[in-house]
């Protein structure tokens, strides 16, 4: 409780400090199972005039990310989102103070997209949540960057016994070896999200 007082305290301060004309752009990043879900609900109940966006609501349809001829983890990495879609709607839009965003939200009971706004309000913080967000696409555009950093033996756990929806343990277990944890350490190599981070959360 107290370390979620102290990330409430630390975001309204930067976005006193950073005084922007445009909203105040915050990143919950973190592996997969680290709990970005559960704190970004919880700082929603604390902050005034918050925007929540979750990057997994705006992933692309089953036949633009499987059986593409590619590895599943780069899939997963580089073709689960429009990355440039995102950057152009999403992120510039944000940075050019657009009062509103039209972006493309997943469907899973049908695989579709369907394009939905979002009214962005004036002096407003926006939190975006999920994974891979200090992708090189993405990590200009970020006022404060929180990264939660989890235990990899507690992620794994988490993931396993949560998706159940992939199919019984050894199929979840086969997926995410080959798919999620392999673009994870990718992501993790590649971009060492925790040194771009403003702040490191220990969950």
């Amino acid at each position: 409780m107290a370390l979620k007082n102290t990330l409430t305290r630390e975001i309204k301060e930067e976005y006193k400090r950073q005084y922007l004309n445009r909203p105040f752009i915050v990143a919950i990043d973190g592996l997969g199972g680290a709990g970005k879900t559960t704190l970004v609900h919880q700082l929603k109940n604390e902050l005034d005039h918050v925007v929540i966006i979750h990057i997994d609501d705006l992933i692309v349809e089953k036949a633009l990310r499987y059986n593409t001829g590619h590895n599943e983890w780069f899939e997963y990495f580089q073709l689960q989102w429009d990355g440039i879609y995102l950057k152009e709607n999403l992120f510039e839009k944000l940075h050019q103070n657009s009062k509103q965003l039209r972006l493309p939200f997943y469907n899973k009971e049908d695989d579709t997209s369907t394009f939905q706004t979002i009214t962005i309000p004036l002096n407003c913080i926006v939190i975006i949540e999920g994974v891979f967000l200090l992708r090189e696409e993405w990590k200009s555009y970020y006022d404060y960057i929180i990264f939660l950093d989890c235990p990899k033996e507690v992620r794994y756990e988490r993931v396993l016994q949560r998706d159940t929806y992939i199919g019984d343990f050894e199929e979840r277990l086969r997926k995410y070896q080959n798919r999620y944890w392999k673009a994870e350490d990718y992501y993790t190599e590649k971009q060492n999200p925790m040194k771009l981070a403003h702040r490191i959360h220990h969950s």
